[in-house]
């Protein structure tokens, strides 16, 4: 199983909490080798993340990410974001031609259970995988062009990276930022929605778990997708007893000091 993080050097502890979570609650899946795609990683936090593999006996390989400018053509403003975040539409152009097939998850999520059946879930022909953001803001969807389409949460992506290389996904995604003058309110993630639309397969909400799933009903969130596509019932009550990964969404995040 391959798994990608992105981080810069302030976040690493986090991400280092995600990779120790992944490893204790895995431990019967043979090969886990961790990808973590990084801008301005101290030696010291690479050295941290080597004595993590050895601990458990795994892989992790840090991908110095260096000048981001370098990968796009135009200039772009990421709004409040650490830049980083663009990192998960290079893909294609940071990982080794050998990986086929990737988990991508954020710094601020934690594993609790087995990954395997994420891993092995057949996205058939879509080229990634995603969970529904049901409280992303109407207007933005309409702006998207996904008045009927659910629109996904780009925290944990399952992605079928040699279908993405074949049709050029992240160029096509990178195409769409630009298009849109390089600012986006969230901006890899709305651009991965706008540009993919029905090439996105819905995975279910326990692997991408966060508040709203016990602030907000079942009825309140499909409400709020109008004729755009939700989970079933029976999917969403799963989720909500058995979530397997947990994403720190927000403000509340168990780092900050009162949450």
């Amino acid at each position: 199983m391959n798994i990608l993080y992105t981080t810069n050097d302030i976040f690493c502890s986090k991400v280092g909490t995600a990779i120790c979570s992944v490893f204790e609650n895995n431990k019967s899946m043979e090969d886990i080798h961790i990808y973590i795609i990084g801008q301005d990683i101290s030696s010291e936090n690479k050295q941290r993340f080597q004595n993590l593999a050895v601990q458990y006996s795994r892989l992790i390989t840090v991908i110095d990410l260096g000048n981001l400018k370098n990968y796009f053509s135009f200039d772009f403003d990421t709004l409040g974001w650490n830049p980083v975040v663009l990192a998960r539409l290079l893909l294609d152009k940071l990982l080794p031609e050998t990986v086929d097939k990737v988990l991508y998850m954020d710094g601020d999520t934690v594993v609790l259970d087995s990954l395997d059946d994420l891993w092995n879930t057949p996205l058939h022909e879509h080229v990634l995988g995603g969970c529904i953001e049901a409280t992303v803001n109407r207007t933005r969807r309409t702006q998207l062009q996904m008045e009927h389409l659910a629109y996904i949460n780009s925290g944990v992506l399952l992605i079928n990276l040699k279908k993405w290389r074949e049709t050029h996904t992240g160029d096509k995604i990178i195409e769409y930022y630009r298009s849109r003058g390089g600012a986006l309110f969230a901006p890899d993630q709305d651009a991965i929605n706008g540009a993919l639309l029905d090439q996105i397969f819905y995975l279910p909400p326990k692997y991408n778990f966060y508040n709203i799933y016990w602030t907000y009903s079942y009825k309140f969130l499909k409400h709020l997708l109008g004729d755009a596509p939700y989970y079933d019932p029976e999917t969403f009550s799963d989720s909500v007893r058995h979530p397997v990964i947990i994403h720190y969404l927000g403000e509340e995040r168990p780092w900050r000091k009162g949450n």
